[in-house]
């Protein structure tokens, strides 16, 4: 039977100067087949992204640790306004803890703008004030591990290493046909191997090379849904997509339920000022301020007599604003949400603070689970002057 074009091109890539003789070998000839259209098609195809126009160490850096578990277009104004407060690492080195969570403020995860400013300090004191031109010592530095110390690497030094994110480890796994779970050690280690050996022979510019991959597997070979096989320059090589099996590889099994904790929440006004607690520095949103809560799911009757009870100030005024939900990693809050008043801005204790709405929204940090209720914190119409217009209710 005669081959057709594609098949012919997908021999004579594969081949080279003569047959492999084993599996590994068959493998990493199929890798080496996939990156010098990869390169030509980042090339053409990629995204116009702040942290790409100006691809520095320190900007490489910081774009990689907000994306993390982080959507692009989440990240974008954050980016943005990062730069323009902390343009150098100095700035980052020297920022008080309470701003640069302010700045952080709804990216979650914040042991990784704190981890920021550790490595700056690691910087500072022992590489001159810049990040290390070497794969291994930005490995040394806190929060940067194999994927962020190869982007860094490989982006902004043009060092031969692999960066292997869960983007591209999907797309390596997808080409070989690799029916290894995803989260796995072992295929991570399979994919960073390949890569760089792959890397090593086949002389791409690396960090064209290593952000072809991010591309694709965030914009074509698509984690949920139907990858966009027919927009794929390397389909030719992929084993999973002329197997027919894209929907089944990667391999990933399901994740264990959250356990749910039922929260009461509050938005508690005195004086035209708002009552927050900060948190303890450790533990889940370690050193971030919240509105005031309390376990359980509580009735008006319960919440009101839970405010007199911690404020010991009898509540004007409290109505229900409301359910949420927060999902973080490993938990899940289910909330319900009250407003009220009382007389006096009388702190409950050390931990507690009462904030203006303008001070709230500059100064400070206060937890994205709480996002659904900022709503109700307007500087221009606080609880009070809406009961005196007449526009509250019950």
């Amino acid at each position: 039977m005669e081959k057709t074009e594609m098949e012919i091109e997908e021999k004579s890539a594969l081949e080279e100067d003569k047959e492999p003789c084993s599996q590994t070998e068959m493998e990493l000839s199929r890798i080496r087949s996939i990156v010098s259209p990869v390169c030509s098609w980042f090339e053409r195809e990629q995204r116009q992204l702040e942290w790409r126009r100006n691809p520095t160490p320190y900007r490489v850096w910081i774009s990689e640790i907000m994306l993390q578990q982080t959507r692009v277009e989440a990240v974008k104004p954050y980016f943005q306004n990062f730069m323009e407060c902390l343009p150098r690492l100095l700035d980052l080195a020297q920022v008080p803890e309470e701003h640069l969570l302010k700045l952080w403020e709804g990216l979650g995860y914040y042991s990784r703008a704190r981890n920021l400013k550790k490595a700056a300090l690691v910087c500072m004191e022992r590489h001159n004030g810049a990040l290390p031109a070497s794969y291994e010592e930005l490995m040394a530095l806190p929060g940067i591990g194999s994927y962020t110390a190869g982007a860094i690497a490989s982006i902004a030094f043009g060092i031969p290493v692999p960066a292997v994110d869960g983007n591209v480890l999907r797309v390596v796994l997808r080409v070989l046909a690799v029916e290894e779970e995803i989260r796995s050690p072992r295929a991570k280690k399979l994919a960073e191997q390949y890569l760089k050996t792959a890397i090593e022979k086949e002389k791409p510019i690396p960090g064209q090379f290593n952000q072809g991959m991010m591309e694709l597997g965030a914009t074509v070979c698509l984690p949920n849904g139907a990858p966009r096989c027919g927009e794929c320059s390397i389909r030719q090589f992929c084993l999973a997509q002329k197997e027919n099996r894209t929907d089944s590889i990667p391999r990933k099994t399901s994740k264990k339920d959250r356990p749910v904790e039922e929260k009461t929440v509050f938005v508690l006004w005195a004086e035209g000022k708002l009552l927050l607690h900060k948190r303890s520095a450790r533990g889940l949103l370690a050193g971030l301020y919240e509105l005031p809560n309390a376990e359980g799911t509580m009735s008006e009757a319960n919440a009101s007599h839970f405010l007199q009870e911690m404020t010991g100030q009898n509540v004007h005024r409290i109505r229900e604003i409301g359910a949420a939900k927060h999902i973080f990693t490993h938990l899940q809050w289910n909330m319900i949400g009250y407003e009220g008043i009382v007389s006096q801005t009388v702190s409950p204790g050390d931990s507690w603070v009462w904030v203006t709405p303008d001070q709230l929204n500059q100064e400070y940090p206060i937890a994205g689970a709480f996002q659904r209720y900022r709503a109700f914190i307007d500087a221009s119409n606080p609880l009070e002057k809406r009961m005196t217009e007449g526009k509250e209710s019950g």
